[in-house]
């Protein structure tokens, strides 16, 4: 083996401070190790022995007793060592969890005797024993907070600054968690790599350890290459699908799975929904200086896996037919799956403007989130919000931190009828913001990517062309509820119906039996992160209730 280098995974690691780093390198107790031993089984393995690496199919639990590991990173200056496991230890990460694939090598680094748990087994010790299973879940979550931190060369997104298929690779990437790096491909690291590669700088490809390329590959294949389990089996069966992983579905997943229902969440995007595109969110309770959207979905879904919950993402629900003893999901990769139960928490998808243009410039200027992603294209630009909702003035905040100036558009004459007050007197104190009202968008201008937009007052029909490189729409979405019909009665504006006076038999029942709607997507439901994790919360009574009337 080469000499060990110090990589930048270590780097980040010791200058962790706090919660992140503690919860990162916890050990567990005599007794605990005593407890597990009786879980795993026991044995010793050679200096050398590789446990597992990068491109296994799943990563290994193991705890030491004594002895060392080296988890290690490689790289084409030698092997970095990010960390050494003495004894009283164990390694792994959230990913393990999931079933996903290792991001890191793990060798014995002096003779060993270790604990190995096979991932069935780490969940059932989860689960019926909290006291070993907080110390692993929050060090496994930890770890994966210190992967995302260290840019990881196990996945290159390699592409051109703007092009919308770089924008949505890091999209996928970011928002569920997958470390991962950009490299911008006109710079002269990304010339020197395609080059290196034979690649064309300007597309976009994604680079796995070893050179390995993965050309231009949708979501997807992002996920199949880097071993994120997607498929589920053709024909599987679970007590609860969840349809939608924003704050009302893993609210569902997690209270399902904590209940002994053998549960599955998919989505078609990312983890958290329209939230999880928040870049803080100030009045949900328990969080006084705020969290942001992709912060408290990730916690959510870890509690979610912890319990046992399935996450496939991304994959979309196409349509739905009855079965023997409940209903068929046909997924859009042409598997079918059968569940007992579902829980419709599909939200809404972003309601778009009817502009000329408006396709070939969306991730090319034209975004429907403001995280950090969008963020890096607003530098030194004037930026443009349409929406007068708490989402846009978040936005505008956050934004107003990166941008030269943020201009919000809206038709109404102020934001007093659809802004919270904390937001409009934030926005309205600010000189690095302008509210426009009774204005609008009405013309996009631009080669590739978009240079300027042209606002119109329609008060009193001036029009002014501004130049910028970042347009938000925020003005609302309408509901993903196609592949319901005709089963479920929906309202005119395609939300789901639920409840009694529309033939459920609870209040979150729509009027097929076993199809529950929370969230966003429901008709007449409070547009909110705090009520939507409330029914995601409170629907599983419901889903128990019906899973009682099929067996009697």
């Amino acid at each position: 083996m080469d000499k060990p280098v110090v990589s930048s995974s270590a780097r980040v690691a010791s200058a962790l401070g706090g919660t992140l780093g503690e919860d990162a390198f916890r050990s567990l107790t005599p007794d605990q190790i005593a407890q597990l031993c009786e879980v795993g089984s026991v044995g010793k393995y050679a200096a050398g022995t590789i446990l597992y690496q990068i491109g296994d199919k799943e990563q290994v639990f193991f705890v030491v007793i004594s002895g060392a590991l080296h988890i290690i990173d490689p790289t084409e200056s030698g092997d970095g060592i990010v960390s050494t496991i003495g004894s009283n230890a164990f390694v792994g990460e959230i990913g393990l969890l999931s079933g996903q694939a290792p991001f890191l090598n793990c060798v014995v680094a002096e003779d060993a005797e270790l604990i190995r748990l096979t991932t069935e087994q780490v969940r059932r010790t989860i689960s019926e024993i909290p006291e070993i299973g907080d110390v692993i879940v929050a060090a496994f979550a930890a770890r994966r907070e210190i992967l995302m931190q260290s840019a990881t060369a196990n996945l290159t997104v390699l592409g051109p600054e703007g092009d919308p298929k770089v924008t949505r690779a890091l999209e996928y990437v970011g928002r569920n968690r997958i470390p991962h790096r950009w490299v911008d491909s006109h710079s002269a690291e990304g010339l020197e790599m395609a080059e290196r590669l034979k690649l064309d700088p300007h597309d976009m490809n994604v680079i796995l350890r070893g050179d390995q390329v993965v050309p231009r590959p949708e979501n997807p294949g992002i996920a199949y290459a880097i071993g994120v389990p997607l498929d589920v089996e053709d024909g599987a069966r679970f007590d609860l699908t969840v349809v939608g992983a924003g704050p009302a579905g893993i609210a569902a997943a997690v209270y399902g799975a904590s209940e002994g229902l053998c549960t599955l969440v998919i989505d078609d995007t990312a983890i958290g929904g329209q939230a999880g595109t928040s870049s803080r969110i100030e009045n949900y309770m328990g969080f006084p200086t705020g969290i942001s959207g992709a912060d408290l979905a990730y916690r959510g879904q870890i509690q979610a896996i912890k319990f046992g919950a399935r996450f496939a993402v991304p994959r979309t629900a196409r349509a739905l037919r009855r079965d023997r003893d409940g209903w068929a999901i046909s997924l859009c990769n042409g598997t079918d799956i059968h569940t007992k139960s579902i829980v419709v928490a599909a939200g809404v998808q972003y309601r778009r403007l009817p502009l000329d243009n408006l396709e070939k410039f969306e991730r090319a200027g034209i975004y429907y989130a403001a995280t950090e992603l969008e963020a890096r294209f607003c530098r030194d630009s004037d930026v443009v919000i349409i929406g007068g909702g708490n989402s846009a003035g978040q936005a505008a905040m956050f934004l107003s931190r990166h941008a030269k100036h943020v201009h919000i558009c809206i038709r109404r004459p102020d934001l007093s009828a659809t802004m919270s007050d904390y937001l409009v007197r934030r926005l309205e104190s600010d000189p690095r913001i302008t509210i426009h009202g009774h204005t609008e968008v009405t013309a996009l201008h631009g080669e590739r990517h978009l240079d300027a937009v042209t606002l119109t007052n329609r008060a009193d029909g001036t029009e002014q062309v501004l130049d910028t490189r970042a347009l938000f729409i925020m003005i609302g979405a309408v509901p993903y509820t196609d592949w319901l019909t005709p089963h479920c009665n929906l309202d005119d504006k395609g939300f789901v119906l639920t409840g009694p006076e529309h033939g459920g038999r609870s209040a979150l029942e729509t009027s097929c039996p076993g199809i529950f709607a929370v969230g966003d997507v429901r008709s007449g439901s409070v547009k909110r992160v705090a009520s939507a994790v409330g029914e995601g919360s409170v629907v599983v009574s419901s889903v128990h209730q019906h899973l009682q009337d099929l067996e009697h």
